[in-house]
């Protein structure tokens, strides 16, 4: 096992690893949308939140050696279902086919009252 970290992303909040690599594939841990630069949220509604979440997935899979187009599942976390349509057009701007699986699912509470949280899985 190799420990992925970047502060390109925010830090890890609990005893969890950015991400791990092993046997090929990269496991990233769920992005909330922390502007790793500031430590705060980003300004705005679910899609810049949607927007800040997957760039933090996206830097920290470069700094794994791979990126998004290697992603093979996601799952998004959203606090509100309502929130499906927008997030997925954001979504749409960061993946092209073939599209990695993906399960999405509203939840009661997220870290920090975020809107969103994305967690990836990649090959390299």
């Amino acid at each position: 096992m190799k420990v992925i970290s970047t502060t390109k992303a925010p830090a890890a909040i609990g005893p969890y690893s950015q991400a791990i690599e092993v046997n090929g594939f990269v496991y990233a841990s769920g992005q909330i949308p922390i502007d790793p630069a500031t430590g705060q949220f980003v300004e705005g509604g679910i899609k810049e939140q949607t927007r800040q979440s997957l760039t933090n997935a996206q830097n920290i899979l470069k700094e794994a050696g791979t990126d998004l187009s290697h992603v093979v599942k996601t799952t998004v976390y959203l606090s509100d279902i309502a929130n499906f349509a927008p997030m997925n057009e954001v979504y749409a701007e960061f993946f092209s086919e073939p599209y990695p699986a993906r399960s999405a699912v509203a939840v009661k509470d997220l870290p920090k009252g975020a809107l969103v949280e994305i967690e990836v899985l990649a090959v390299k």
